[in-house]
């Protein structure tokens, strides 16, 4: 099964997160198959970068998004 989810990256209580596209058996931080956008929610408002058409590509293609990667999601408009 494949999921979009969020991988942390940043240092410790400054977290920054990069959206990929992963196995959804492989670990948070581990191997991912594609990365389509970041997520910084340390700056107001926070900030997402995702790229409109790999991440339809791979919601179309079966890929499962996460919880917190749907909210992002539909605040870039890509998921009604």
């Amino acid at each position: 099964m494949i999921k979009t989810r969020l991988k942390r990256m940043g240092q410790k209580k400054a977290p920054f997160y990069r959206i990929v596209v992963a196995d959804a058996r492989s670990p948070r931080d581990g191997r991912f198959i594609a990365e389509i956008g970041t997520y910084d929610p340390t700056v107001n408002p926070s900030a997402v970068k995702v790229d409109e058409e790999e991440a339809k590509k791979w919601l179309s293609s079966g890929a499962q998004p996460t919880d917190t990667v749907s909210k992002l999601f539909k605040q870039a408009g890509i998921v009604k």
